[in-house]
């Protein structure tokens, strides 16, 4: 089932909400909150992944605590348009690239990369990513400051969730 055909409801965007604020919170902690059974969180969350909602949790590690002190959009412009999974192949097997989007506008690709210097995202660019057959042009923007991160947002509450979440947190 395509996620986008999934009927969330209240329950679910409640979990959701608590697993997004903490990835490692217990389902037994998340259904005291809710006033549910830990096995019903339980099946509810392995139904959410079966539908394609939620599709795993990760460890965030801020890149300059690695040494990753350049951060990186490059719109990517594609000589031949159907070329686009040959690009993408090559793409992927870049490791300093973290983000790969289609886009509209005058790029096809907007990708997002993390270099330890600028030396560094100087070689990516130039001996890396202009290499690659069918790229036509980059347009580069450096971050030079990420002003905020946040996870997705769940969808639209009422006041009456809204007061709800907020006597859970």
């Amino acid at each position: 089932m395509e996620a986008n055909k999934h009927k969330i409801d209240k329950l679910d965007r409640a979990i959701l909400s608590f697993l997004i604020k903490d990835a490692r919170m217990s389902f037994l902690e998340i259904a005291r909150s809710c006033g549910v059974s830990g096995a019903a969180i339980h099946q509810r969350v392995r139904k959410l992944e079966e539908d394609g909602i939620i599709s795993g949790s990760s460890l965030i590690v801020k890149p300059s605590a690695v040494g990753l002190n350049v951060c990186a959009f490059v719109g990517i412009k594609l000589s031949e348009n159907n070329k686009y999974p040959e690009v993408i192949a090559a793409l992927k097997k870049i490791p300093e690239i973290v983000e790969c989007h289609f886009v509209t506008g005058s790029s096809a690709l907007l990708i997002k990369l993390y270099c330890t210097t600028y030396d560094h995202f100087m070689e990516i660019i130039l001996n890396t990513i202009q290499r690659i057959p069918y790229i036509q042009s980059t347009d580069t923007m450096i971050s030079v400051d990420n002003a905020f991160d946040r996870p997705v947002w769940v969808g639209q509450e009422t006041d009456k969730e809204i007061t709800w979440r907020k006597s859970i947190e």
